[in-house]
Order: structure tokens, then sequence, then C-alpha cells
């Protein structure tokens, strides 16, 4: 049976996921979430039974991308994790690409969720410029090291694995990273791409909850 691992974006604010939520409000000692939003998600899965592993990423204004890709990588290694799909939501979709690349050979599916699809060579912020916005804009990113380093991989690595694109279509980066790269993408992968639409913010997990959940348990079925 597949296993899945979660890997969260941006370290939300608990204000903002509370905010989002149809459910109980979450408090933290920092005030922010790290893995935790995926709380439900992970609750879900393993009522039906699946593995599901949902770390916090490194503190990301003294960590980068090489060093979150790593912690993952680290974590499927350390519990010999085969069979695995794993799940990537916004700057998530970056460190789920790198760590495919790496380790290719362990993973059975990448879903993004409303997430960055980078080319080699690009970071978050590459990405958003691409798309014609300024990434400065977004004020709660700031220039934190994961945002700005240059993802490199050798796309051929995971060019064959099944994919899944969740497109958040009331999500504020539904016309950036969501839409404007992923559409463009996706439509030439053919059969190796699975595009869900989703009426939901940039969090589903916090506003259509059993609606996401259940494209989650969809994905370890195809």
């Amino acid at each position: 049976m597949a296993t899945f691992v979660l890997v969260h974006g941006h370290n939300m604010s608990t204000e903002t996921w509370n905010k989002l939520t149809v459910g109980d409000p979450i408090h933290t000692e920092d005030g922010h979430l790290g893995g935790r939003y995926w709380d439900g998600t992970v609750s879900a899965l393993k009522a039906h039974k699946y593995r599901a592993f949902a770390p916090t990423l490194k503190d990301e204004h003294r960590s980068n991308l090489t060093d979150h890709i790593e912690q993952i990588c680290t974590l499927i290694d350390e519990n010999d994790l085969k069979d695995v799909i794993l799940v990537g939501h916004s700057y998530g979709g970056m460190v789920i690409t790198g760590v495919a690349a790496r380790i290719h050979e362990r993973i059975r599916r990448l879903v993004y969720v409303d997430a960055a699809l980078p080319d080699p060579g690009q970071s978050l912020f590459d990405l958003i410029a691409a798309c014609g916005f300024d990434p400065t804009s977004f004020a709660r990113l700031g220039t934190a090291p994961p945002f700005l380093e240059k993802l490199q991989y050798d796309p051929r690595t995971i060019e064959s694995l099944p994919k899944t694109f969740i497109l958040c279509t009331k999500s504020k980066f539904s016309s950036l990273i969501s839409a404007g790269v992923a559409r463009k993408r996706i439509t030439p992968g053919g059969k190796d791409w699975t595009y869900v639409e989703m009426p939901a913010s940039h969090m589903p997990m916090a506003d259509m909850p059993s609606e996401f959940y259940r494209v989650m348990l969809d994905s370890a079925k195809e």
C-alpha cells in the first residue's frame, strides 16, 4: 500500500489558517503551523489504512531549498519508504520535484497542490517573475533563502512518474504559479498527468477538506 509524504509550503501563520478553515481553529506557541496544516489530511489517510508523514520543514530563514530536499529524502530513507505518493503544496512543489529527481525509484506519484512546477535552473521567485509578477509583492513570502535558490535537476528523471495537479480556482495564485505555468506544462504531458480543479482557496485542506481528502485518496488508486 502506498505511503504519503506531505510537504507544506511557506510556514503559514495560525491567524491566516484560522480565517480560512471550516474546522476548529489551531493555536501554536510560535503562531505558525509548519506541517500541522496537514493534520486533517493525515487523519483521513490513516483512517483508510495509509501511512502518512507530514514533517515541518526546517526554518525557512535558516535553511535553503537544498536543505528541505535533503530533509525529505532523509525521512524517506530512514523510514525505508517505497511506493511513495509525494504531495507538495505551494512552495512544496519545488521540494517534491527535487526529491523525486534524486530518488525517483521510491516515488509512485507526485501530487502538486496549487504548487510550483519549476523548470531546471528556476527558483520560486523566478517562476513568479516568469508569470509577469513582482515576487517581492507577495509580502508573506519575504526573501527567505528557499524561495531564492534555483533548483537544478535532470527533468528526464521524473518525466515518466505519474503526476496530479490540483488547481484551486479561488486561490490568489491561480493566475500565477498555478494556471500560468501548470496548464502549459500539463497539456503536453498527456497520460502522465491528472488535472483537477477545486473551487477552493490556496488552502483546500482548510476550506474544502472533505473534497480535498477524496482527491488525495483517489491519487492512491490511480
